[in-house]
């Protein structure tokens, strides 16, 4: 049987109260119907409508084209699988979450949505239209719908402003999730500019800027977009149901919201989960994130790789990768993150991301880690590089091992179309990189790895700075180019 509102009533010990759950009133709505938001966000909201503390449904919008079919026919209710590890510890959780009231698409319902602009209650706001979706174009607000993500924001704000008047204390909460930093902020300045480029009335200008508060924030949790066929069966089959909305994630969860205690206290579904944090600054978590979960998963996925791994969890059930890893994250990455950490915060941040990695149920491939790897490896370790040398010229070598192997992974064999591919044990790979084409002339034209070495790490245009002048690094890595070639030292 399909899970419904109708299989709830049939079987009450699966959602003992889910009459009361049904029946809470409209107070987000939501843009974006990922898995991510049914994972995160919304799975916070429901576990605090369990507790009886937000006590509020979500209205999820549908930006893109497409149907809400598979929402409707469960009435928006579905599953969702927890299991991991944490604190050393295998978990396993269940819930059927029931925080969504309906869904509505854009192009068909778009006076329905402005309608929940109207609404009082319905004070809260939640996106994620990918990095793409925040974005400044040239738009018609006026349109059913607009455009674009901040288009239709912009829209649905001013019809709200007109429907209660901009009294004060009518604004929104806004609160981006899309993986750019300071979502929030970007968001909130495009759509002054389109409420600008349209000509709107200042005083609506005017309550957009001091009644609505548009919050950074970031998000933190694995929840793959199509969970395993053999997995999905293998749950459900326990519960004796069918849920095409079914979803799976990771234990770990992490909401940061850049917030006052207005926004604190307007957000109570905070109080559900100490994975929700509301505070005036949220770059440390930020940074602990970027620095030691990214940070380590750029400098470990070409190195694991070509030592024959495929998956995260593979390579911690290896105790050599499992120990260049973790020492690699504690030892040479959380002193010298470029930002203000308390040691012990980021070695029990250190440690969660451990258990992550160890975590069984996530096949979280090495290879797509890779994707964009000189981009990720400039944004996520080379300040971190750079703040280890303003304080030591002691040679990270771990650091300088992983740095070796992602030029070793940059190491194109043929090309074909335009898609460049390296070798691993007589296998091809794809890189997928923008780098890809760069990296394909610089090692057809190396006089030998360590020439590749010294050439790649001085180009400023790639770095912004010379990586060569940091004391004895260049060194390091071209010592490490040779592991796994089958090159002599001497011809380095």
């Amino acid at each position: 049987m399909l899970l419904s509102p109708q299989l709830l009533a049939q079987r009450p010990g699966l959602v003992p109260d889910y009459e009361r759950l049904l029946s809470l009133p409209e107070k987000v709505i939501q843009f974006g119907t990922g898995v991510l938001l049914r994972g995160l966000p919304d799975y916070f909201i429901h576990k605090a409508n369990e507790q009886g503390i937000f006590n509020g449904r979500i209205v999820v919008v549908k930006s893109t084209g497409g149907t809400t079919s598979d929402f409707e026919q469960q009435q928006h209710i579905f599953s969702h699988s927890i299991r991991g590890i944490e604190n050393g510890t295998e978990t396993d959780e269940f819930i059927i979450n029931t925080a969504i009231s309906r869904t509505l698409t854009a192009s068909e319902n778009w006076s329905d949505i402005l309608a929940c602009a109207r609404n009082p209650e319905l004070n809260i706001v939640i996106s994620n239209t990918t990095e793409v979706g925040i974005q400044l174009v040239e738009d018609d607000i006026f349109a059913s719908p607009p455009a674009s993500f901040p288009g239709k924001l912009t829209a649905y704000l001013l019809e709200r402003f007109n429907a209660l008047g901009g009294d004060a204390g009518t604004g929104m909460i806004i609160i981006p999730t899309e993986l750019i930093v300071e979502n929030g902020t970007r968001l909130r300045e495009i759509v002054l500019e389109q409420a600008s480029r349209h000509g709107l009335d200042a005083s609506f200008r005017r309550w957009l800027e001091e009644d609505n508060y548009f919050c950074d924030s970031l998000v933190d949790r694995i929840v793959p977009g199509k969970p395993d066929l053999s997995v999905v069966a293998e749950i459900l089959a326990k519960h004796d149901f069918e849920d095409e909305l079914f979803i799976v994630s990771e234990v770990y969860r992490l909401w940061a919201i850049e917030g006052n205690d207005f926004v604190k206290s307007r957000l109570s579904f905070a109080q559900a989960d100490s994975g929700v944090i509301v505070a005036p600054d949220i770059d440390l978590f930020r940074e602990l994130k970027l620095r030691l979960l990214n940070g380590t998963h750029t400098l470990t996925s070409g190195y694991c790789f070509l030592k024959g791994f495929d998956l995260v969890s593979q390579t911690q059930a290896d105790p050599e990768a499992a120990a260049f890893v973790r020492g690699l994250m504690l030892e040479e990455l959380a002193p010298a993150i470029p930002y203000e950490v308390d040691p012990a915060q980021a070695q029990t941040f250190g440690e969660q991301v451990l258990d992550r990695f160890r975590n069984p149920f996530i096949r979280h491939q090495l290879v797509d880690i890779t994707v964009q790897y000189t981009a990720k490896m400039k944004m996520r370790n080379i300040p971190t590089l750079l703040n280890h040398y303003r304080h030591s010229e002691r040679v990270p070598q771990r650091f300088a091992e992983g740095f070796a192997a992602y030029l070793r992974f940059m190491k194109p064999v043929y090309h074909k179309n335009g898609a460049y591919y390296g070798e691993r044990n007589g296998e091809p790979y794809s890189i997928r990189c923008d780098s890809a084409a760069y990296f394909d002339e610089k090692w057809k034209n190396a006089a030998s790895p360590a020439d590749l070495a010294a050439q790649v790490l001085g180009d400023v245009s790639v770095w912004g700075t010379d990586l060569t002048l940091l004391p004895g690094f260049l060194d390091a890595v071209q010592g490490y180019m040779l592991e796994g070639t089958g090159i002599s030292p001497e011809e380095l």
